[in-house]
């Protein structure tokens, strides 16, 4: 009787511990998402695509100077070009400074790093166009021209 009684024990134990365990495992995939948008950090790649955004913009470090674009083409700072995670390369977009209404057209050319929260990352024309002002990021709005 008390081998019986430790088998059931023992079947019970097992039987709760898995339920615990896809318990939590459900719970913590159900929490992702509002655990992310606590932290103030938009996916872009996530949120639908749509012909204007509101977001941040950083420009490209001198590091990437004659170095290989997404598209293929070489990187420099002189064209007006960005970076951005979800729309077609050769996509032309408006990019307006918030601070200041300058704009300037670029065209997506390359992709962002896919843990980069921010909108579009510019080339050093793009950025003194807009005025950036030593400023590292800032808010901008991006509008759909003509998509590549």
């Amino acid at each position: 009787m008390a081998t019986f009684v430790s088998f059931l024990l023992n079947k019970m134990m097992n039987f709760f511990n898995k339920t615990m365990i896809h318990f939590l495992m459900i719970f913590l995939i159900m929490m992702g998402p509002i655990a992310s948008a606590a932290q103030g950090k938009v996916n872009y790649r996530k949120v639908a695509q749509s012909d204007s955004a509101v977001g941040y913009a950083s420009f490209y470090s001198n590091k990437f100077i004659g170095k290989k674009t997404a598209s293929g083409e070489i990187f420099s700072q002189d064209k007006l070009t960005c970076a951005h995670n979800s729309l077609p390369m050769g996509t032309m977009l408006k990019v307006t400074n918030l601070n200041n209404d300058k704009s300037v057209t670029v065209r997506v050319n390359d992709r962002m790093h896919r843990r980069n929260p921010r909108l579009v990352d510019l080339s050093k024309a793009a950025a003194k166009l807009l005025d950036f002002k030593g400023e590292g990021v800032i808010k901008v709005r991006v509008e759909v021209q003509k998509r590549g």
